[in-house]
C-alpha cells in the first residue's frame, strides 16, 4: 500500500479531479425520507460544483427542499466527498459563461433542451479525500469553506 498523501497533495489531486471529471453521484431524499441516488454531469467553475437536471425531477425537488447536499466523486478507493449549500438558477436565467462551461464539460447544453432545466451549484464548505484505509486519518481537506493546507 502506498504511503498516505499529504494534505497538500490531496488538495492538488482533488482539484485535478474536479477539473477533469465529468460525472458525480448525488443523493437526495424525499420529505418522507425515501433515499434517491443518481449520477449527474458537472463542471467545476468559480470554485463551485455546478450540475443541471430537469426542474421537475425528483432530484431537483428534493435538493431544493434540503438546500444543501453531500455528493461523491471518484472511485471507492479514490473518493472525494463534498458538502455545502446549494443555489438554483433556471436555464433561462443562468449566466452565459457558466452555461458555456457546463456545456463544454458535460457534452450537452441544457439551454437547448425541450425540457425545463435548472442549474444547481454547490459551494463547498467541507471536503474529504482518501484512497485507502491509511488515508482515513487526515481525510478532511476543507473545513468551513477553507482548504486545510
Amino acid at each position: 500500500m502506498p504511503e498516505p498523501r499529504s494534505t497538500d497533495q490531496r488538495i492538488a489531486d482533488t482539484l485535478a479531479k474536479l477539473r477533469s471529471e465529468v460525472d458525480l453521484w448525488i443523493p437526495s431524499a424525499s420529505a418522507a425520507g425515501e433515499a434517491y441516488l443518481i449520477p449527474l454531469s458537472f463542471v467545476w467553475y468559480n470554485d463551485q460544483i455546478t450540475l443541471a437536471t430537469t426542474a421537475a425531477s425528483r432530484t431537483a425537488r428534493n435538493l431544493q427542499r434540503a438546500g444543501k447536499a453531500r455528493l461523491a466523486l471518484g472511485q471507492v478507493r479514490d473518493v472525494i466527498i463534498v458538502e455545502g449549500p446549494l443555489t438554483f438558477v433556471p436555464a433561462s436565467a443562468v449566466a452565459a459563461d457558466l452555461a458555456d462551461a457546463f456545456a463544454a464539460a458535460a457534452g450537452f447544453d441544457p439551454r437547448h433542451s425541450d425540457a425545463e432545466y435548472v442549474y444547481i451549484s454547490l459551494t463547498p464548505r467541507r471536503m474529504q479525500a482518501w484512497r485507502e484505509e491509511n488515508e482515513l486519518a487526515g481525510r478532511e481537506i476543507m473545513r468551513a469553506g477553507q482548504w486545510l493546507a
